[in-house]
């Protein structure tokens, strides 16, 4: 039921899971500064309960009652984790999912966004990527585990609008980074990995090594970009059909003018050097972001130089705390 205030405002209380993380932190700064009247916000992190667990999910739903659900919260890892632990992978993130799931409908929640990964599409695929190649083939087979438990909460969205006329959907996001990001130079992803490595590399006055030839392409979404586009999602994307949340394909980048314009930020003035040793990885992965386009015909997305240089002041002003 509709709850509204004594003015005739429709309340709502929407509970973020995974809310401490890269996007999660993203959709509070938005939030924060983009409030609007009768929302209230809730942001989980593992201290307020297990979501692996049943019985501590319930509870989670008890306590906050939530009307919307953006649901990010999951188990990840890099490449070698994702190899060694397919089982924990798999089982770990079926169940955080079907808890979320079911309590989504138990409590009548009004909507529910989860958060899917281009990592989870078909190996053998064409280019670009469309929401409708999702169960094409079957995911690389170093990371089938995690992608087949996203999968199936594609499959879950439609199931539950089937048979219980619930309001779920999915969003499927390229590569992300911003403040708030795992800085890890091993473990994290390319632009926070990237930003660590020059400001050691300019700390040290040794040259900014980056692995391979810095030809693959890649398209990057600013956090605080994809933080707006999940919120229009919430509430005004109203399909069980995932939707991509990318940078068109023209703003797909090279590694290399990345790790140029990271050089930039720091005021890097040292030796780049590529490592032709290392391997490249997969040479693009392109995602076509048409059916937001059509929706979202006019948005102007955060350039890479502008990105960039914010996640990399935030990077130098949370040296200390950041995830590194």
């Amino acid at each position: 039921m509709t709850k509204r205030d004594a003015n005739g405002t429709t309340l709502s209380t929407i509970m973020v899971t995974g809310g401490s993380g890269l996007v999660g932190q993203a959709i509070k700064s938005h939030t924060t500064s983009n409030p609007k009247e009768g929302e209230t916000w809730i942001f989980l992190s593992s201290k307020d309960g297990d979501l692996r667990d049943r019985t501590a999910t319930d509870a989670i739903f008890d306590k906050f009652k939530p009307t919307h659900v953006i649901h990010l919260a999951a188990k990840v890892g890099g490449l070698f984790a994702n190899m060694k632990q397919k089982v924990e992978f798999y089982r770990e993130n079926t169940l955080i999912n079907d808890n979320i799931m079911e309590n989504c409908r138990i409590h009548k929640v009004a909507k529910l966004v989860s958060m899917l990964s281009t990592c989870i599409f078909p190996d053998k695929t064409k280019y670009p990527i469309d929401e409708t190649m999702l169960h094409d083939g079957p995911p690389h087979p170093s990371n089938e585990g995690y992608a087949y438990a996203k999968r199936l909460i594609d499959t879950m969205n439609r199931a539950y609008a089937e048979e219980y006329g619930c309001n779920f959907t999915s969003i499927i996001p390229t590569n992300i980074y911003g403040p708030h990001d795992n800085f890890n130079i091993q473990n994290g992803h390319v632009i926070p990995g990237l930003i660590h490595k020059c400001y050691v590399a300019k700390k040290n006055n040794t040259p900014f090594t980056i692995w391979g030839s810095g030809t693959p392409l890649r398209q990057f979404i600013y956090s605080l970009d994809l933080a707006e586009l999940t919120v229009w999602v919430m509430r005004d994307y109203h399909s069980p059909d995932p939707i991509t949340l990318s940078v068109d394909e023209a703003a797909e980048v090279p590694i290399k003018d990345v790790a140029y314009a990271v050089a930039k930020a720091m005021k890097f003035e040292g030796e780049v050097v590529f490592d032709t040793e290392k391997a490249d990885g997969q040479f693009k992965k392109t995602a076509c972001n048409k059916k937001l386009r059509g929706l979202r015909p006019d948005y102007k997305f955060t350039t890479m130089d502008e990105g960039v240089q914010k996640a990399v002041d935030w990077f130098l002003e949370n040296y200390d705390t950041a995830r590194k």
